[in-house]
């Protein structure tokens, strides 16, 4: 097997207000409108999925028991290329209709990070890290 994460999905409680929130206010690439039946964005590496919270437990099992919101125990990560973007990409949530949870700050294992929660409650961090950086198509490159 080769390691790999293609998509990234995320079950949503309303997909319209979905899709707006990371289509036109985090301006995240899509050909999805706001009555499709599942969206794909465009971003470096992986692709993000958003589909509805029912139909998607339904896919994984019949079984399956929907939870109550809270934190699930995952948190997606946007990394930037300079520290002043950090605060930037986090007033862009707010003013799309997320939450800060915690504003832009330095943080104890040498970067600036700050997190924010889209409608369905999901977990964002928008960190800048001294020693990462990008190649050309705009993947994440990590050295240890």
């Amino acid at each position: 097997m080769e390691p790999r994460i293609s998509i990234i999905t995320l079950g949503v409680s309303d997909l319209p207000r979905a899709i707006r929130f990371y289509r036109d206010g985090l301006r995240f690439p899509t050909d999805a409108k706001d009555d499709s039946p599942i969206a794909f964005f465009m971003t470096g590496g992986v692709r993000l999925a958003l589909y509805p919270r029912q139909g998607l437990a339904a896919d994984i099992s019949a079984e399956l028991e929907l939870s109550p919101s809270g934190f699930g125990g995952i948190t997606l990560t946007h990394n930037v290329r300079m520290k002043e973007e950090v605060a930037r990409v986090l007033a862009l949530a707010e003013k799309a209709g997320g939450k800060i949870v915690k504003p832009a700050q330095d943080v104890f294992w040498g970067g600036h990070s700050g997190y924010f929660s889209d409608p369905d409650g999901y977990f964002w961090e928008v960190a800048w890290d001294p020693i990462f950086s990008f190649d050309e198509s705009g993947s994440l490159l990590i050295q240890q």
